[in-house]
């Protein structure tokens, strides 16, 4: 160990200044014990279950954070350390329990504690549905489930949930996914005879897997993280493959072959987050619609006229075909603003009246990291 003087001081002053962190933060959860307090005493009074997480307010630590953010240590970086702080408070009011499309070492997984910090009571499932079932019922606070990808497009079961389901967007994460190629250890690439993973990740990686795992048969099953349990679990000494993220690999004790293997750099994987109450406007806000308009010349321009003439944004557009009849289509609409800002109240209000149905899943805040 050096015992250069200079560096000696160094190390005492990044000592003293953990010390002043330390006390700060127990400072920052003595003042989040008492939001509980302030929060439980006013529910108390009216007879309803007190709100402890705010997706909004959040959103605006976080961009907050980032604001004013002078380095060295880049903006993103520190508003992740203040995530996980603000999951270590919000604990000590009440934890939240969280589901994600499962088993564990999913994406998905990796989206809820970006979202959430690890403080949460993360909770695997089998289906998206189940997800949706389990937060509309109680079990769970919130959910976290796909949405979208950059590469493949939309994950249609998370729009068919949204149909028959009273739950709503509070929130959005998005993430650059990196896909690897993992096997038993001891495992050669020659050997690989079968490879198995979700069916969008398999598409994502389509041109590596041609080049280099030409004759191997591709197994969609229900998650990336079910793909590396199946193989880890596999009684059959080598041969199986599985396309998952590093995270899977370390959960289920797999060693990786070939890292980063999707055809795009830029993949990225959007996430919502569903619970049962409405997100307050934060001033960086998206709203998601379901619309159906009647199966007639010209409604689709009718529908959209409202955007240009209101100036509204929109991020996003999906057509999906209806139940209600043959050659029918809803649409699944994202754009910029809250339902509640007066604009885009407005805004709606237009949309409506050209619409034969129209249903508001959220408006949430943008994702900050």
């Amino acid at each position: 160990m050096s015992t250069h003087p200079e560096l000696a001081k160094i190390r005492d002053e990044i000592d003293a200044i953990d010390q002043e962190i330390q006390r700060l933060i127990n400072a920052r959860a003595e003042c989040a014990q008492r939001v509980a307090l302030v929060k439980q005493a006013e529910m108390a009074d009216s007879g309803e279950a007190p709100i402890y997480y705010r997706p909004e307010r959040e959103s605006q630590i976080l961009s907050s954070v980032i604001a004013r953010n002078q380095g060295p240590l880049p903006g993103a970086e520190v508003a992740r350390i203040f995530r996980e702080i603000m999951s270590g408070c919000l604990a000590l009011e009440r934890p939240l329990a969280v589901g994600f499309l499962g088993p564990m070492g999913t994406f998905t997984e990796s989206a809820a504690l970006k979202h959430f910090g690890h403080a949460v009571d993360t909770r695997p499932l089998t289906t998206i549905a189940d997800v949706f079932r389990d937060v509309d019922a109680g079990t769970l606070d919130y959910g976290v489930v796909p949405i979208e990808n950059s590469t493949e497009g939309m994950v249609t079961h998370t729009l068919e949930c949204f149909l028959d389901s009273s739950l709503v967007i509070c929130g959005e994460v998005e993430m650059r996914i990196h896909q690897a190629l993992m096997v038993k250890p001891g495992t050669d690439i020659s050997q690989i005879q079968s490879v198995y993973s979700h069916q969008q990740s398999l598409a994502q990686c389509r041109q590596w897997l041609d080049a280099n795992l030409p004759d191997a048969h591709r197994y969609s099953v229900s998650s990336n993280a079910e793909a590396a349990r199946t193989v880890a679990t596999s009684s059959s000494e080598a041969g199986l493959a599985a396309v998952a993220g590093e995270r899977a690999a370390e959960t289920y004790d797999l060693e990786v072959l070939a890292p980063s293997i999707e055809d795009r750099p830029d993949n990225t994987t959007r996430f919502l987050v569903i619970g049962r109450q409405r997100t307050e406007p934060s001033g960086n806000d998206k709203t998601s619609l379901i619309v159906s308009v009647k199966n007639e010349p010209g409604a689709l321009y009718r529908l959209l006229e409202p955007f240009e003439a209101h100036g509204i944004d929109m991020t996003r557009m999906e057509s999906r075909p209806s139940h209600s009849g043959v050659w029918s289509y809803r649409f699944f609409i994202d754009f910029v603003g809250h339902a509640k800002d007066p604009a885009v109240a407005t805004f709606l209000d237009a949309v409506r009246t050209r619409s034969a149905e129209l249903k508001i899943l959220g408006s949430y805040p943008r994702a900050v990291l």
